[in-house]
């Protein structure tokens, strides 16, 4: 197995141990999920440079890759529509929530855009990936690092904390609205513009 393809593995194990983190009670525990998130997140980035730099490409790449970024994003965002919750612990709501539609209207564009490509192969064409599409990754990711850092920071030294809390809760909030629409629009573009793979078959 190549480095390129141990990083996407790598990033099925990371998003495991991202999920405990974020149920887990502890001290630090928001700041474990943050660090495990965001390593994932730039494996994603390097597995697909070294890819391409060193011409190490394959067939479980192409496929794993892709793959490995839905599972880690939408673990991510199902996880904080949890978290989003009323705490009975503290008597009161997140300073901002990941709503559920927001994460239902992500997760259903993933389920769409996958299940295209699975019927594009299927008929032996293959479906490259969109710039407005890997716009929408990096936002999804931005996104949950900010809201996790919204979580995290409260555990951090005061100076830190206070830097942070500068940012809060107004970044984390955009960066979910523009999140919503750039997987939408992105969503829509690639669904309308690759729209003969499914109506031949209707």
């Amino acid at each position: 197995m190549n480095l390129p393809n141990k990083l996407t593995v790598s990033r099925f194990v990371l998003t495991a141990l991202f999920l405990v983190a974020m149920f887990s009670r502890s001290p630090v525990n928001d700041t474990i999920a943050l660090i495990l998130f965001s390593i994932a997140s730039l494996t994603d980035y390097f597995d697909g440079k070294i890819a391409r730099e060193r011409k190490l490409i394959t067939s479980f790449g192409i496929l794993m890759d892709p793959l490995a970024d839905k599972i880690l994003t939408c673990s991510a965002f199902i996880a904080l529509v949890e978290r989003s919750k009323f705490n009975p612990d503290t008597g009161a709501l997140p300073a901002v929530g990941v709503e559920a539609w927001m994460v239902v209207l992500i997760v259903a564009r993933e389920l769409a855009i996958t299940g295209l490509r699975l019927l594009a192969a299927s008929k032996g064409v293959t479906l490259a990936a969109e710039r407005y599409g890997k716009h929408k990754t990096i936002s999804q990711i931005t996104a949950i690092i900010a809201v996790l850092v919204l979580d995290a920071h409260v555990e951090w030294w005061p100076w830190l904390r206070d830097f942070f809390g500068l940012l809060m809760p107004w970044f984390p909030a955009i960066a979910l609205w523009v999140t919503v629409f750039l997987t939408f629009t992105s969503g829509a573009l690639y669904l309308w513009k690759n729209r003969q793979i499914y109506l031949e078959d209707m």
